[in-house]
This record gives C-alpha cells, structure tokens and sequence, in this order.
C-alpha cells in the first residue's frame, strides 16, 4: 500500500480522505479516497506534476466541464475537478472491477459474443458523446471498466482537455497523447482536427485485441508501431481466430481503414454493423495505393511526418503513454490444509480451481471415503461440500457456480452439485472409469470413459442425452485419459497410454474430429496464455507456445518449475484458471520411488530397507512365517509381482504381470489378479504362473488356512470358490451397495470385508462359508479394509483418520469388542487402506514415497497467482 503524498492530503482534506495509491498511468497517478461530503469512495486522478507544469490550470478546469454534462450507461461519470495545492485532479466514482486490460493479461482473449458485447456497449457510449461534441481521443483497453459484466469508458475527453489545456506546448511535457496500439493514422501523424471516426478507429482496435489475443500492429518500439499504424496493412481478424462472424471481421475491416473518409462515419454504425449478420464490405483493410485513395506523395508525407511525431514520442515511450503496462505480479503461496482436512491419496485427479481463481476446490479423505472440500482465497478454512461423498476428480463449471466429479464407489458415476451447497445430480453412471474430468465451455463434461476403446467420453453438462464417445485409441494405443477441455469449444488434450509406461499428450480437433500428438508426458493442460503445459514422469513442468487455432506447437519447451507430484498411475494435480492462476501439488514423485515402512502400534515410523524403493503400489503382503513380503510393481497394465527378504534382502520378480498379491498358508505359492483372472506363481518364480480362476475383473483375492477356498471381490461383490473341487464360483455376499477387501479369519471360519450398504464404510463380520446366516458390524463410525491378526484375537481396520483395533473371539460365535485408535494415519503420504500386519501385530507395514521424513506429508499445494504473466515473460509466443 503505497500512501499519498502529504501535501496532496493536506491540500484536499477538507472534502476527500486519501486513503492510498490504486495505480499510476502515463498521465496520472489514481488514489482511492472517501468523499466526506457524500460519504462515498471515490477514485481520484491527479496530473502528474510535469504535465501539470506546462497546463493552464484554468483553462484545464474549464475544459473539463465540458465533459461533466455527459451522462450515460457506459460513460464513468465526473464528480469533481479542480487545483489545490499546485495539483490538477478531477473525481470520477470507484469502481470495484476491473479494466479489459487486467482480463486481457490473464485470458488474452475474449469469448466471441462477450467481445461483440463489450464492443457494441462501448460504441453506443461512444456514439452518445460525440453527438454531444466530446471526442475520447485516448479509448484504450486500460481505460474501460468491467463492472458486473458491463463496460464503463473512464476519462471521458480528458486527453481534449489536457490537449486544450496545453496549447501548442504538449511536447513540452515529455507525453502523446493516444496510447500507440490504439491510435487512429490521422492520431499518429499529429492531425490538427481529430473526429469521431478516429474514436471508431481506437474501439476496433480494442475489439481486435479481444478477439486476436493481439492488437492490430505491434512492434518493439512506439516508433515502430506509429509507422505501422500509418503504412501497413491490418491482417484480417480471422487469420487469427477462424471462428469470429464473416460479419464482424468485415466491421472491423472497415473501421480500421486507415483514410477516416473509409471508416464507419459514426460509432453507432459501427455498432449496427456489429449487431447484423448480413454487413458485408467490398473495402481492402489498411492502406494500398489506388484504392484508399492515398497516393505515393501521400505516403511519404504521412511517412515524414510520422517520423517527427515518433521523435518527439521517444521520450514517452519511457515514462509516458507509450510506457508497457507493467506485468502482474506474480506471488506463490503454500496453502495451509489442516491435519483432519489434508488432501486424499485416493487414485484420480485432487484439486480444481476456478474460473476466476479465487476459489478451489480438493479432494480429502482416503479412498473410499472422499469428499470434496471448497475454500474461497478469502477464507482461512476450508468447507464441507456436503452430498459429495467418495468424490475424485472435480472441474468447475464455466461460470464457476457448479462443480463435477466422479464418484469412486460402483457405479461409478459423474455427477454435479452447486458450489454453494445443494443436492448433487447424476449425469450418468454407465461405463464411468477413474482418470480424470473436464468442464468444457462448449457445454459438455469430459471424463474418462470405457465407451468403445477405453477412450475420453462427453455428455451434456444438464444431462438429458446419453454419453458420447469423444475419442478411441488407434493401433499402439492402450487407452485415453486425463482429458482437458480448451476454449472456445476448440477441443481438449488427453494423455494417451501406450504401452509400458510411455505416454504422450493428444489434442482432439473439436472441428475436424481428428487428433494429433503434441508432445511426450504425462500430463498436458492449456494456459490463458497461449501455451501448453506439459508435466513429465520426473515432476517437471514444462511451457511451450501454442497456436490454439491451428492446434500446433510454435516454439522449444521451456521447463517452469520442477517438484510436482506425480502419484500412481500418472495421476498429477495441476489446474489453471482463466484468471491465469496454477494450482498443483508438490511433492516426492511417486512414480519409481516409494519405499517400505514399518509402523508400530504406537505410530513410530521405520525404513525397512533405506537401499530398497521401486514403483511399488497396492497392498504388500508380509509371508506366512514374516521373512518375505510380496509386492507389487508398476503401473495400471503393467505391473509385476515381486518378492522381497524382509528386512534387507535381495528382491526378486515372480510374475510379468499381476497385482494384489496374497501368500498361501504353506508360503509357497502366491494368488494375485491380472484384471481379468486370477492366478497362482511359486514363491521363488520357479515356473510360469498358471490360472486358477477365469474371473474377469476378479481382484483382491484372501485364501482359507486350509488352503481350499478363494474368496475374492468382483463388481461390488464377495465370491468364493474351491479350486479342483468346484466346477463354477458362487456369489457369499449380495447386498445393496458395494463390497469389497475380503479377509477370512486365520480359521477359516469368518469372512470380513468392507461395505458401503448404509451409505458410510463399514467392516462387516460373517461366518464362512455360509454367510447368509449371520451378519455383524464392527466398526462404529466408520471403516474399511479390515485384516486379522495371525492369531485371530484381533481385527485391525482404517478410518480417514486413524488405525483402529477390535478384540475379537472366533470360536462358535463371533464376539467383538470397542475398537479402539491405535495411531493417527493422518497426514500419511500413502493410501493407509493397503496394509498389512506382521506376524507377531506389533507392528504394520505401509508404502510411502521415498525422502518422506517419518510422520511428514511430502504433499504441498501450491497456488501460483498471475502463472501466465510469468508464462509470457519466459516463453514469449
């Protein structure tokens, strides 16, 4: 906060309290003061003293009253003008928005209808005044206010009144006025009589940028822009931005002439031309010979000219108009999270942000049991969002007022609620899978879906239609997903899978229905700033410039910053808002370095070997006599089995492929699941694996202490079979809701498992194998994947918070105690869920990321404000 000067507050505080500095500009400097007449705030506008010097004070005053009489919609009215103290200043209200510069800086272009809309409001504004004889002289993305959408022209003929004010003696004060980008030719080559069509002129201009992302002319210098203005020709609009109305690129074609006599002869036409699709014009834009009318002795005279105008502009191309606007300030910030409310390790995507930046939202909780939680930048802590239960992978909507995500418990499902609180809705839950969800702005959502290939599906954002495929894997292709919608209906990037652990970013062409391959990683998004952001399987984030028309790359990748966290399965947090705001999480990256730990039951932590780490995910399971633990290795597709000697000990591969891996009782053979059956390995990888239940999509398999029975969960389901004796598996449990982790007591006489029947997990007991005939709840509150101890005296489990215990009796009925916390599993940077326990329950061993200090979460969210002026500055387009 940067304080006015004394003698400016003396001077005024018997009508304003300056409170502080709001900005400075070419010609002023604003201050944010308190009307003390009207109690009101006002914006106040003092002349910079060099300029102030050389003004006629009182002819100043004069002029500006001429501009106080216009009153209309779009126009920020004048309060006050006046000297006090050797300070020129005039009042105009303060407006709490934004100029159409500070969204130009974050978005660097507008939508279509908004930009038209602006225009034409602008233009009737525009249109009012010179009708009252006041030309702006100095229309200017910096001098138009966004105000709950609508558009305020500030500084209404201001430029005429310091112009008059000054006489002949402007250049005495080191500044021009116009700002070059948006000077009209007959501006930039000093013409002594300026009309409103050198207004129609400026609003094009400002109209172009919104649209092109880029101001009619640019150059490295104020001269070189001015010589621009006044030589070269404009390129049409559409050769930046294919979908702007043949209507309005003709418009602006027209009003860019650069003889004004070729321009709209008011702004109001420009304004109908705006508004009717059927304008057309005959007229070549910009300057040529023979049709603009301008001959070569023309030419050179505006050239000479402009070159005496440029001359004395160097000066303000320094301090003056001409001066860039300086870049936003870009601040990073590490996001509190509070221990019960920290963010999930569940699989998918964890954090959104919206539109306008000011808002995020992130998932918390351990899988199954999510929620999303909403917190405004405003607010210290975070909120509930209340019906968003076992949530993952949340986007926005475009106006920022919904939220959608996709529910991990069967059916999977996509669903969307308000931001404010409020029933949530579901789209679809068919063929609904877990990597990843977008809002588009072209009124679909897109999410990773198993429609025909395992590629990216859409539907409707109100619902109503069944889903759409949006892309299919071609030949080399596992499959889609971690789709990202682009503006404009443009499209949306995916990752696509190939095999192993190679994965490429894709663009799919919403208009041709075709997709290329941009560049290698895991994770692409697009920035506001006309790039893509590219994140690697290191955690590095990489910028290149990107032509959003043509779907083309136009540069080097440029790395950004380094430490993002890149979780199984090639899950990264990393979103961007319009505003030009990132939000991702930082971290030890998961893929290739997690390690084993030991955790007491007092909660103290244990490398088991420092030497040993490896992609290791899932559940590890500890040996029948604890010398050994079977893991499993890689990503979703490609994953191993392997056996490790506890503690340190060599590591050995059993299997090519297979997850979930469970010892039998003998500890010489291993069960685990493919996806889509399941198989048996020798313990030490002796010979190939062989199937023992063709079960499609059967995972998670528990074996009885006789070694006879298979129990297993298959789509929400409990099964069981006895291989070699039964011909065909049968389902144990069929309750509402989903069933899942089974887990047969050490004598074989009761089957626990986790349930969501009630709504909330819980771990249900059942005696095995006739299950139908009792069932009790363990757990009190809430939980989920329960393990015996080896003993059968004991029945461990998790809550999002903590790792509870349940003494526990198995004889001819099952009795179960209280349970009790043993440690708090907050804070943990693994899924608590896939455990074990070791023979003698001492102690649970966990996988968590390599250099996590003991008890510590690697995870970090960070929020980088203004991520796209940093963008431009380091990757310039």
């Amino acid at each position: 906060m940067i304080p006015a000067p004394e003698a400016l507050a003396a001077a005024l505080a018997d009508r304003y309290r300056i409170e502080r500095q709001l900005g400075v500009g070419g010609m002023a400097t604003v201050y944010l003061a308190e009307d003390l007449k009207h109690d009101r705030h006002v914006a106040i506008k003092v002349l910079k003293p060099e300029l102030a010097a050389v003004l006629g004070a009182e002819r100043f005053v004069q002029e500006i009253k001429t501009t106080a009489a216009l009153s209309h919609p779009h126009i920020l009215p004048l309060f006050d003008s006046g000297q006090a103290g050797g300070f020129l200043y005039y009042v105009m209200p303060y407006i709490q928005g934004e100029t159409i510069r500070d969204k130009l800086n974050r978005e660097t272009q507008f939508g279509i209808e908004e930009s038209i809309q602006i225009a034409t409001e602008v233009a009737d504004a525009l249109d009012y005044a010179h009708r009252h004889g006041v030309i702006h002289r100095d229309i200017k993305p910096e001098n138009i206010l966004l105000h709950d959408g609508r558009p305020m022209v500030a500084d209404f003929g201001i430029a005429l009144a310091v112009s008059a004010a000054a006489g002949g003696r402007m250049t005495e004060t080191g500044l021009s006025l116009g700002t070059p980008h948006y000077m009209s030719p007959e501006q930039a080559t000093a013409e002594k009589e300026i009309t409103a069509r050198s207004d129609v002129y400026s609003i094009a201009s400002v109209l172009y940028e919104m649209l092109a992302g880029q101001p009619p002319h640019l150059g490295g210098s104020a001269q070189q822009i001015i010589m621009k203005i006044i030589a070269e020709p404009v390129a049409m609009v559409t050769q930046f931005r294919k979908t702007v109305p043949p209507h309005v690129a003709a418009a602006l074609a027209t009003a860019l002439e650069k003889l004004p006599a070729d321009r709209f002869a008011s702004a109001a036409e420009f304004r109908d031309a705006l508004r009717n699709p059927a304008f057309a014009t005959t007229h070549g834009i910009g300057f040529a010979a023979g049709t603009s009318g301008v001959g070569t002795q023309g030419l050179r005279r505006r050239y000479y000219v402009a070159l005496a105008v440029a001359a004395v502009a160097s000066v303000a191309a320094l301090a003056g108009w001409f001066r860039p606007e300086p870049a936003p300030e870009v601040s990073r910030h590490s996001l509190f999270l509070p221990d019960s409310q920290g963010l999930s390790t569940a699989n998918g995507t964890l954090v959104a942000i919206s539109p306008d930046g000011r808002t995020i939202a992130y998932v918390t909780g351990n899988a199954p049991t999510t929620q999303l939680l909403v917190r405004s930048l405003d607010e210290l802590r975070p909120r509930v969002l209340s019906g968003s239960e076992g949530a993952i992978n949340p986007s926005f909507s475009p106006d920022g007022k919904r939220i959608a995500f996709i529910t991990i418990r069967e059916p999977r499902a996509v669903k969307v609620m308000p931001v404010a609180g409020g029933p949530a809705v579901t789209l679809t839950d068919s063929l609904v899978d877990l990597g990843g969800l977008a809002w588009g702005d072209d009124g679909y959502i897109y999410y990773d879906g198993k429609l025909e290939g395992d590629g990216v599906a859409r539907i409707r954002e109100n619902g109503g239609a069944p889903p759409e495929i949006a892309s299919r894997p071609d030949s080399g292709e596992s499959y889609h997903f971690l789709p990202s919608a682009l503006p404009d209906g443009r499209g949306f990037l995916f990752t696509i899978r190939r095999s192993g652990s190679e994965s490429d970013i894709g663009v799919m062409d919403a208009r041709t229905g075709t997709k290329r391959v941009l560049a290698r990683g895991f994770v692409g998004r697009y920035s506001p700033s006309g790039h893509l952001l590219v994140v690697t399987d290191d955690g590095t984030l990489f910028a290149t410039p990107m032509d959003l028309e043509k779907l083309e790359l136009k540069g080097e990748a440029v790395p950004m910053a380094e430490g993002l966290l890149v979780r199984g399965n090639q899950r990264v947090d990393l979103v961007i808002s319009r505003s030009g705001s990132a939000l991702y999480t930082a971290g030890a990256t998961a893929s290739g370095a997690r390690e084993l730990i030991w955790i007491d039951r007092t909660g103290g932590k244990t490398a088991v070997d420092p030497s040993y780490s490896a992609s290791l995910a899932g559940r590890p399971q500890i040996s029948p006599d604890g010398g050994s633990v079977a893991v499993a290795i890689g990503t979703v597709g490609a994953r191993q089995v392997w056996v490790k000697q506890l503690d340190a000990g060599p590591a050995s591969r059993v299997s090519d492929l297979g997850a979930f891996p469970t010892w039998y009782p003998d500890g010489r053979r291993i069960a685990f699941s493919t996806g889509r059956s399941l198989f048996q390995v020798p313990a030490d990888g002796s010979t190939p694996a062989t199937e023992i239940v063709g079960e499609e999509e059967a995972f998670a398999p528990t074996i009885s202490s006789d070694g006879r029975w298979i129990v297993y969960a298959k789509r929400g389901d409990i099964w069981a079979i006895r291989p070699g004796e039964d011909s065909l598996p049968r389902r144990i449990v069929n309750d509402a809701g989903q069933q899942t982790l089974p887990a047969l007591s050490p004598d074989g006489k009761w089957l626990a498992y986790s349930s969501d029947e009630t709504g909330s997990w819980h771990v249900i007991v059942r005696p095995f194998p006739e299950t139908a005939t009792a069932k009790r709840q363990v757990s009190v509150r809430v939980g989920y994947a329960p393990l015996w101890s080896r003993s059968g005296r004991e029945l461990f489990f998790v809550t999002p918070d903590s790792l509870y215990v349940a003494d526990v009796s198995t004889g001819a009925a099952f009795r179960s105690g209280i349970p009790k916390p043993l440690f708090s599993v907050t804070g943990l940077p693994v899924s608590v869920f896939l455990f074990d326990v070791s023979p003698d329950a001492r102690r649970f061993l966990l996988v968590r990321y390599v250099g996590s200090a003991p008890g510590e979460n690697a995870d970090e969210l960070v929020l980088v404000q203004n991520f796209a002026a940093e963008l431009k500055a380091k990757s310039p387009r």
